[in-house]
């Protein structure tokens, strides 16, 4: 079982992420045409929000989302006031996160894994939970099929750690259906997460760093 577990973890998983990526890619070209002129008439351009992620290894990468948010402008400073209602619309049915469909494609990212957080996070992990780095960043993951953006970080960081530990093709098979199953019925989706929880350098700003 271990020997299983291992290859699909350095091999085969990549090599289904490779196959499923581009399949989805081809099945939903309308859907991402289609998204993207919407995104451009609601919000003009850029159509995609890009922005520089640590993924395996601490290894920075560009994530590619569709945009969901105005220019920071006057009466618009906070990202909830930013917020379009179409915006809105594409985040309640994860419909923003079909581009990074391009980032598994690359070796960036897998479909499954921890989500890729903030850079300025770095040093605020502790050293447990540094192996979520260990492996490819997820557009979903065994943390968001938990709870997403309602779950409190100690517990969604812990959940991305159990992850790694227990990666198998099974695991992945299950986060996955389960995240079609979440997706349907809108749950765990919150459009600001810091309407819920702060960013979690400010909510670990009293302890003291690991080194990055």
């Amino acid at each position: 079982m271990y020997i299983k577990h291992r290859l699909y973890r350095q091999t085969l998983k990549r090599c289904f992420d490779v196959v499923a990526s581009s399949l989805g890619l081809v099945l939903l070209s309308p859907v991402l045409l289609l998204v993207g002129l919407s995104v451009y008439l609601a919000m003009g351009r850029p159509v995609l929000f890009q922005q520089q992620r640590p993924g395996r290894g601490e290894a920075l990468f560009n994530l590619r989302k569709f945009r969901t948010m105005h220019a920071p402008g006057p009466g618009r400073r906070t990202d909830a006031e930013r917020l379009t209602r179409f915006g809105r619309f594409l985040r309640r049915t994860s419909l923003d996160e079909l581009p990074a469909l391009f980032n598994v494609l690359r070796g960036e990212m897998s479909l499954v894994g921890p989500r890729p957080l903030l850079i300025r996070y770095l040093p605020y992990y502790t050293a447990e939970e540094r192996q979520r780095h260990s492996v490819r960043p997820g557009i979903t993951g065994w943390a968001q099929v938990q709870g997403r953006n309602l779950l409190p970080w100690d517990e969604r960081l812990a959940l991305d750690v159990w992850y790694v530990e227990n990666l198998s093709f099974l695991l992945d098979l299950r986060i996955l259906l389960l995240t079609a199953f979440h997706t349907l019925k809108r749950s765990g989706v919150v459009d600001d997460p810091r309407s819920h929880m702060p960013d979690l350098d400010v909510y670990r700003a009293t302890l003291k760093p690991s080194d990055p």
